[in-house]
């Protein structure tokens, strides 16, 4: 067995194109480092609809110039296969390693099958990528990116001509292309023919990024904004000038692209510390909210002065305002969210007459809802231009918050203020999530049986009323991996997340509130049922 492991790494070896690679790997040939070579070589890195994501490093399991060639190859056959033989696939990326290298394989790889290739100019948001598909009417866009992974992961996003990221059975078609593809040789990458995109194009974008904002708003709030070490902070800064925003105060050392995010153990919004520089920052500059992306700047999250502190607000409470200041403006069309989202929305929409639709997790699938007008999910993703970017933006998101921010401070309001009249109007909506990050995958997997197999009938003395496998679908869900449970005035979604070794429960109570009298009862009440569902739901995962 070890002997067909080390041949098999040698094989790897000698088409490997990347020295930094090799050498990695020979080493552990010549180490006879049986594990670790396991651990590369135990199958391939597994192409969804999330595209690929993982560690970077030598083999099939891990992130590198051969993985992602083999995947350029296998999308580039599904592409002629359906017609699209000199079509255009543009490409776009970030600022981690190995980003820039990805991409030029990518663009090599497309343009010796024939296709025509363009590659963005520089590391640039994700959203800018998304956007230059539809506006170039491309057959196809690849964005090399990790979004909010750890530093040592790379990731390869891909989308279809329609600007929105694969779904089923495309994924399936071009993860079959790609298992066709049994050595490099076979793949010809010449070393130009390929064109690297100008500015126009990320002109074309800002010039879009003004109609999310009504004409004549106004435009006083003062910001405070960290890229997190990532692709966001020109692109930003950018709109808001073009937008007529106060210059915001940068987190300076989050301000620059950085491939090891030094400031920060995760660079995601949501974990716990990331926030902490830009809170300082706030604390310095007293401004009306603060705001941050992802490194790939296509997450957007917020956070407001509450009392002495700041607060990060949830993705659910930024969604649901959003959603009514579109519904202030008159907007039309449909509103849509992932499940796992709160059910806040379809109370805005429904009081606004609008259509609302629920998807599966991932804009994947809200891009694709009929009449879109604005898509949300609670994990930061706001789509507020699906005509232009049929994916989720963090950088228009940021631009209609502060023109909110700033029409709220014109009547001496805050962002608090409009959740609360949101609660008194439809019942205070608390979510919360309980995530657990595991080393071992088999971890997702048994709790996810035990649930099955086990179902709880009460959660926090809450009946539950319903229990659905989402692994069956339902009349309108296509089958996903999860579970829900819908409580008297509660609901609980149980997933594995599609992008990171971790199980996502999403909890929501809603909880009636005649007048902003019996706001603090109601929160402390909603707080103390999230707290025992976490419990209780805990117990009977057995995590």
């Amino acid at each position: 067995m070890h002997d067909d492991l080390i041949a098999r790494a040698k094989a790897w070896l000698a088409e490997d194109p990347d020295a930094e690679t090799r050498a990695e790997l020979a080493k552990l040939i010549d180490a006879e480092d049986h594990a670790e070579l396991a651990s590369r070589f135990s199958g391939t890195l597994q192409f969804g609809t999330a595209g690929l994501r993982g560690e970077l490093g030598a083999g099939p399991m891990r992130m590198n110039r051969s993985v992602v060639i083999r995947a350029a190859a296998g999308l580039a056959a599904y592409l002629k296969k359906h017609g699209r033989t000199d079509g255009l696939v543009v490409i776009g990326y970030d600022a981690r390693h190995k980003s820039a290298d990805f991409a030029r394989d990518t663009a090599a790889v497309m343009t010796g099958a024939g296709l025509r290739a363009a590659v963005l100019p520089r590391p640039l948001p994700t959203p800018v990528l998304a956007f230059a598909i539809r506006h170039l009417g491309a057959a196809a866009g690849v964005e090399v990116t990790a979004s909010h992974n750890p530093p040592r992961d790379n990731g390869y996003k891909v989308y279809l001509g329609d600007g929105s990221q694969i779904v089923p059975p495309a994924d399936a078609d071009i993860a079959a292309e790609i298992d066709a593809i049994t050595t490099l040789t076979t793949v010809a990458r010449p070393s130009d023919g390929w064109e690297t995109l100008d500015d126009s194009v990320l002109d074309a974008y800002l010039a879009r990024t003004d109609a999310v904002l009504a004409p004549d708003s106004p435009r006083t709030a003062r910001t405070v904004y960290t890229a997190m070490h990532g692709v966001g902070k020109d692109v930003l800064l950018a709109a808001f000038e073009r937008a007529g925003f106060p210059t915001p105060d940068l987190v300076a050392e989050q301000a620059e692209p950085d491939p090891d995010f030094p400031t920060v153990a995760f660079p995601n919004p949501e974990e716990p510390g990331a926030m902490d520089l830009a809170f300082a920052k706030a604390h310095e500059t007293g401004p009306d909210l603060v705001i941050a992306n992802d490194p790939d700047a296509d997450r957007c999250a917020v956070a407001v002065q509450d009392g002495d502190g700041w607060r990060m607000l949830r993705g659910d409470e930024v969604g649901s305002l959003l959603a009514a200041h579109l519904v202030e403006r008159g907007a039309t069309g449909t509103f849509a969210e992932s499940i796992v989202s709160s059910t806040l929305l379809g109370r805005i929409a429904e009081k606004a007459n609008l259509r609302h639709e629920e998807t599966l997790t991932g804009f994947k699938w809200i891009a694709r809802v009929d009449g879109l007008r604005y898509g949300y999910e609670e994990a930061l993703g706001y789509c507020v231009d699906p005509d232009g970017v049929r994916d989720k933006d963090g950088i228009t998101a940021a631009l209609l918050i502060t023109e909110l921010a700033s029409e709220l401070k014109e009547r001496g309001r805050s962002l608090l203020d409009l959740l609360d009249d949101l609660a008194v109007e439809h019942g205070l909506h608390a979510t919360d999530q309980l995530s657990v990050r595991v080393q071992d995958l088999s971890v997702i997997a048994d709790a996810m049986r035990r649930l099955r197999e086990q179902p709880p009938t009460e959660l926090a003395g809450l009946p539950v009323t319903r229990a659905e496998d989402l692994t069956l679908g339902t009349a309108k869900l296509p089958p996903t991996d999860g579970l829900r449970y819908t409580l008297t005035g509660a609901r609980v979604i149980v997933r594995p997340s599609g992008t990171e070794p971790k199980l996502k429960c999403y909890l929501e109570v809603v909880v009636p509130v005649s007048s902003r009298g019996d706001l603090p009862a109601a929160r402390a009440k909603a707080a103390d049922l999230l707290a025992a569902i976490k419990r209780d739901l805990s117990a009977a995962a057995g995590i």
